[in-house]
Order: structure tokens, then C-alpha cells, then sequence
């Protein structure tokens, strides 16, 4: 048995946010989210008891950081490397929707998170013995470029040490100087990573994919042994060592709200592929959940 197969623990690591949603009435419910929290939120809730599951980020030490970090323990969330930082605090986004599509407005300029990998030491314990690390191209987006490297030097020695990588690339350009950066970035994380699960549309824009085979082959030829490459509502494509494969969409009767969409997919997918699941049983786990989900408001659907 490998060393990898007798690790169980699950860390996540990103920034979760406040989330300001819509209620459909004009006005807004508080909440919290983010694209590795809300990841780590639907794993806990689909895996095991015995898997714990933790997010690694920073938060500050006023009021509504403590609500956040108490918001992770009460979702089953282990918070044990999550950093207090004095002098900052956490930011926050508002959702807009038109006809179930989202889009966002930031305040983010303070966010502790952007100084989650400054500590290497701490990354490394937050990186010890985990059977699976998950991080997302907004992980990287949000540090700078030294605290991006030194995230990288963990990711490898975790790896080197038995732990696999998952990794959304999660373009976002808005968050970068600009898209030759993003993409660099994005490149060079996707080579630490044994798991790639990118969107063919936004991976078109600035890669130049043809179709979402061409984004599978690009990410397998990085390093990863499993890419499974989202493509709207149209198939999806995985690609593994034992050959391409493409899967039907989960129908949905009404898209009411598309935040979490790719996130919950990953979080089905990945909890079916660690309890052993054949990839197409996988990748159904992963549409089912992201079905539910944006069938409802919100980032995080009971």
C-alpha cells in the first residue's frame, strides 16, 4: 500500500470572502464564500466522517473574521491552519444576476488571504500528511509573485512526501496584471499538479484551445494524470493515462443561480474519485451536485 493511500485528510487552500447574494426582493442576505472554500464546504459534506477536511487561509482579528472562522468550524471545516493576522481583515463581493448568470463587484485590497503562503512554515504543517491539497487559480491570483512561489515549493514538497494536487485554474484576468501573467502562472501550477479541472470556455480565451480535448491534452501534457475539463452544458472530456473519455451533461430543469457551479462539480467529483469511484461514476457525481446547485440561490445550497 503507498504512502498516498494511507493519508485521509483533505486541506483546501484559498481565500473565503463575505458573500453579499441576492434575495431576489432588492435586497441582500450576508454570508460566506469563495471558490476553495465553497469547494472544501461541499466535500466535507460529501465524504466520509473519518476523511477530515480543512481550509488553509488567513483571516484578521475583528468581529466578522472570528464569524467566519466560527462559520468553517460549524460546517465541519478543521481551522486549525487558519492564520490571524492583526492588521488585516477579510474582504468581500457582491453578486448581481440576470437571468441565473452572475457577475461581481470586489473589496478585497485588505484581505489577509493575499498573505496565506508568506509563512512557509506553516504551510508545510498545513501541508503535512494530506492525502489531497486543492487550490485554484484565485489561490495564486490573490498572492504575490514571491508568496506564489513559495506556495509552489510546498506544493512540491508535499507531493514529493506522498500528497496529491488538485488545481481549477479558475481563470480570472481581472485579478492579474494582465493575461500573459495569468496564463504563465496558471502553466506553472498545473506542473505540480496531479489533478487539473479547467473550464474549456475561459481556457479557449486566452489559451487558444480548439475544443475541450485540446485543453485536456495541454494540462496532461503539463504533468497532471487526470484532467477533467468542464465545458458549460455541452460534454465533458476527461483524460487519464488510460485514454480520453467525454460524459453527458446533467440535465437541469432551471438555472436559478450559477455561483458554485464549477466549484461543487469539483467537490463531487473529487470525493467520488478518492473513495475509489471509476471516472465516469465520478464525473456524474460531480454534474449531480452542480445540477442542485444552481438550482438554487447562493454558493452554498443545504
Amino acid at each position: 500500500m503507498s504512502a498516498r493511500s494511507l493519508k485521509k485528510r483533505i486541506v483546501s487552500v484559498g481565500e473565503c470572502m463575505v458573500e453579499m447574494a441576492p434575495t431576489g426582493e432588492g435586497t441582500y442576505a450576508m454570508g460566506f464564500a469563495g471558490d476553495t472554500l465553497n469547494t472544501a464546504w461541499y466535500l466535507r459534506r460529501a465524504l466520509p466522517a473519518d476523511r477530515p477536511v480543512d481550509y488553509l487561509t488567513a483571516v484578521g482579528t475583528d468581529p466578522i473574521s472570528a464569524r467566519m472562522v466560527a462559520f468553517f468550524e460549524e460546517a465541519g471545516l478543521g481551522t486549525a491552519h487558519v492564520a490571524r493576522l492583526s492588521d488585516r481583515t477579510v474582504g468581500l463581493y457582491l453578486i448581481e444576476l440576470t437571468n441565473g448568470e452572475r457577475s461581481f463587484a470586489y473589496w478585497r485590497g485588505q484581505s489577509a488571504a493575499r498573505l496565506l503562503a508568506r509563512d512557509v512554515a506553516a504551510l508545510e504543517a498545513g501541508f503535512a500528511e494530506a492525502a489531497l491539497i486543492y487550490l485554484s487559480g484565485i489561490t495564486l491570483a490573490i498572492l504575490d509573485p514571491a508568496d506564489r512561489a513559495r506556495l509552489l515549493e510546498a506544493l512540491a514538497a508535499a507531493r514529493a512526501a506522498g500528497s496529491a494536487v488538485a488545481f481549477d485554474p479558475n481563470l480570472r484576468p481581472r485579478l492579474w496584471p494582465d493575461p500573459a501573467a495569468m496564463c504563465a502562472a496558471v502553466t506553472e501550477a498545473a506542473r505540480h499538479a496531479d489533478i487539473v479541472l479547467p473550464s474549456h470556455e475561459d481556457e479557449a480565451t486566452f489559451f487558444g484551445d480548439a475544443d475541450a480535448a485540446a485543453t485536456a491534452a495541454r494540462y496532461a501534457a503539463a504533468g497532471a494524470t487526470l484532467v477533467v475539463v468542464k465545458d458549460g452544458a455541452g460534454p465533458m472530456v476527461t483524460l487519464t493515462e488510460d485514454g480520453q473519455q467525454s460524459h453527458p451533461p446533467e440535465r437541469v430543469q432551471e438555472v436559478i443561480d450559477t455561483t458554485a457551479a464549477g466549484d461543487s462539480f469539483n467537490a463531487g467529483l473529487l470525493a467520488a474519485h478518492l473513495t475509489g469511484a471509476p471516472i465516469a461514476d465520478a464525473v456524474r457525481a460531480g454534474a449531480r451536485l452542480a445540477a442542485r446547485v444552481i438550482g438554487a440561490r447562493g454558493a452554498l445550497v443545504p
